[in-house]
């Protein structure tokens, strides 16, 4: 056999043990906070949960389905993510493919003065008195506006389109009398799938998992996502775990809190799968553009 086989096989087996361990780091956690959204609560308490429940229950998550507040908040996450996605794709794809144009005057100079920011920002008390002057505390759009426009995604599109899209497609629609908008999203925007599910992805995961927008700039309740009020009843878990342990200590309350179905850290648990379901769901179907859409991208106009 030649040497070059040996080697290449020998890597090949490295490279595929590695993946799977890596896949096992990943995914081994993953199984045991599901281990324990599905395990009776009182049962979690006592330990030893590893990969899969003891004793099998769905009381955690009819928990938190019959819990008003969350339900209310996981639409408002969801909406958060739809509108941002939309609109955001919308406009980041429209300022690259601009900043694309030779003739656009000043070009240069808008890039120079769009990454500014980039690098230096006001910090967090001058944009809440930004956000102040426009209303936009305690108001839905404190979450769509200000993440419209991420120049960091304009750059990566706007490379996609300088290396993938040659400029004689554009040039021969205009001869057949095209204009700039009809350029844009039936020819450009069609042959910048493989970026813009890329960018998609990246921005839906954002907002999905972003809580710390709640957390600075709303008070209303109602107003509140499912990442925020997954970081509530953390805090909260935390807190009640300490009552229960005094408690138990004293022996005062010990037989209440262990005669509870549905625990802190299961509903913890529980409220942790139902936050990551909707992006396992949606990942598959953009990973395969995701690949060829950073690569493409990433090379220099």
């Amino acid at each position: 056999m030649n040497k070059n086989n040996v080697l290449s096989k020998f890597w090949g087996w490295i490279n595929v043990a590695f993946m799977v361990a890596m896949i096992l780091v990943m995914l081994l956690p993953y199984l045991h906070v599901l281990a324990k959204a599905l395990n009776d609560g009182t049962d979690t308490m006592f330990g030893g949960i590893t990969f899969y429940p003891r004793k099998l229950t769905f009381v955690n998550f009819s928990v938190l389905l019959n819990d008003a507040s969350m339900i209310r908040a996981f639409f408002l996450s969801v909406a958060r993510v739809i509108l941002c996605t939309i609109l955001g794709i919308i406009v980041q794809f429209s300022a690259a493919y601009a900043l694309t144009r030779k003739d656009l005057p000043g070009c240069k100079q808008i890039l120079l003065f769009l990454m500014i920011p980039m690098f230096f920002n006001g910090g967090i008390i001058p944009t809440y008195l930004l956000f102040v002057k426009v209303q936009l505390i305690n108001n839905f759009w404190v979450y769509v506006l200000p993440g419209l426009c991420t120049f960091y995604n304009i750059l990566i599109i706007k490379s996609y389109i300088s290396a993938s899209i040659p400029e004689s497609i554009g040039e021969s629609a205009v001869i057949d009398g095209a204009n700039e908008l009809i350029i844009l999203f039936r020819i450009i925007f069609p042959l910048s799938l493989p970026v813009l599910a890329t960018v998609a992805l990246w921005v839906a995961v954002g907002n999905w998992n972003d809580w710390s927008t709640t957390l600075m700039y709303v008070t209303k309740e109602h107003l509140f996502t499912l990442q925020y009020k997954l970081m509530q009843l953390i805090k909260e878990s935390e807190r009640i775990q300490k009552l229960i342990q005094e408690a138990a200590i004293s022996r005062d309350g010990a037989g209440a809190a262990l005669s509870l179905k549905a625990t802190p850290e299961s509903l913890v648990s529980a409220q942790v799968i139902v936050t990551t379901i909707p992006i396992i769901i949606v990942y598959p179907f953009l990973q395969k553009y995701f690949i060829k859409g950073i690569t493409l991208g990433a090379v220099k106009s």
